[in-house]
């Protein structure tokens, strides 16, 4: 058995191996505050990027955003609010940090236990903390994992930060690969979706690559492109439906299609994002499993005209 942290080239590609998947490495910046900066920034962005609008707001408005927080007793309103204190947070700590690398490149010598880098440290620790109240960008479920990233980022040598990167991709490939087999075992077998295993994988494994490559390497073009395309050939997929077909077929096609592009959705992201969405991936099985349970169950029964569904792909978790 291959153990975790084990490094091989594959087909000419660094890799790394955590829980059955292995994942493309790239080299490890210097550990210093100016690489930590570049890291934390890129970082920042992203999760700017995949959660809830409006809550980017300022460091230079902490202040004001944390009075609005502490006093509203609205639990709705006190949730957004929260995550808008969170934003702020966010923003000062990079504030101070991009100040501390202008310091140390002008010649002043700063320590880890500096003041303005403690300070940097509690933003970024508390912003972790209301990280709770901030949802994707879908609305389903939060994603405390992007959250966590620059505070780790901060407190961690960059080494080390790579290496649980890679581990939280192999977590989102695993993620990816729940969904592509849910999707299979509800739909692949049946005459409606005759031929929609084939998108299907090709997705997934288009979704995996995209998840664990940077979008500064050279294959980005043709990576990107791929998951694109699969993204598109599956949506486009037509179930077996005609004017012969019955009330029963054309429900099911109707949910089916909406199924698919539901898993279209969250499997984009799951691979945007990096991280893996453990509610919401266990959501989407649950309505696979419904699927099954109002279109493939009573079937099989005898109880309505038969889809031809296989009963050996039942879905029970």
């Amino acid at each position: 058995m291959t153990a975790n942290g084990t490094k091989e080239v594959i087909e000419g590609r660094e890799m790394v191996f955590y829980d059955g998947y292995w994942v493309q490495t790239y080299a490890v910046p210097a550990d210093t505050l100016a690489a930590k900066r570049v890291l934390i920034e890129a970082l920042t962005r992203r999760l700017f990027n995949h959660v809830e609008h409006g809550i980017n707001i300022p460091g230079r408005r902490l202040a004001e955003a944390r009075q609005q927080f502490e006093k509203e007793t609205d639990p709705e309103y006190r949730r957004v609010k929260g995550a808008m204190l969170a934003g702020a947070l966010f923003n000062r700590a990079m504030d101070i940090f991009t100040k501390v690398v202008e310091l140390q490149q002008a010649g002043v010598e700063i320590q880890l236990d500096d003041r303005l880098m403690r300070e940097c440290g509690r933003c970024l620790q508390e912003a972790l903390t209301l990280g709770k109240l901030v949802l994707h960008r879908s609305g389903d479920e939060g994603i405390d994992e992007l959250w966590g990233e620059p505070f780790r980022a901060f407190v961690s040598p960059i080494e080390a930060f790579y290496e649980g990167r890679y581990i939280k991709i192999a977590q989102t490939m695993r993620d990816i690969d729940r969904i592509a087999e849910g999707l299979t075992a509800t739909l692949c077998d049946t005459p409606l979706f005759e031929g929609i295993e084939g998108p299907i994988r090709a997705f997934a494994n288009a979704a995996k690559r995209k998840a664990e490559i940077l979008r500064t390497d050279p294959l980005i073009f043709d990576i990107w492109a791929a998951f694109v395309v699969s993204a598109e050939r599956l949506t486009r997929f037509q179930p077996a439906v005609d004017s012969l077909s019955s009330d029963l077929e054309r429900r099911a096609a109707a949910e089916g299609t909406q199924l698919i592009n539901g898993g279209k959705d969250l499997v984009s992201y799951i691979t945007r994002a990096r991280v893996p969405m453990p509610k919401s991936t266990r959501d989407f099985i649950e309505r696979c499993q419904a699927f099954h349970d109002q279109f493939v169950a009573p079937a099989l029964a005898g109880q309505a005209p038969p889809l031809e569904f296989n009963a050996a792909d039942r879905i029970d978790g």
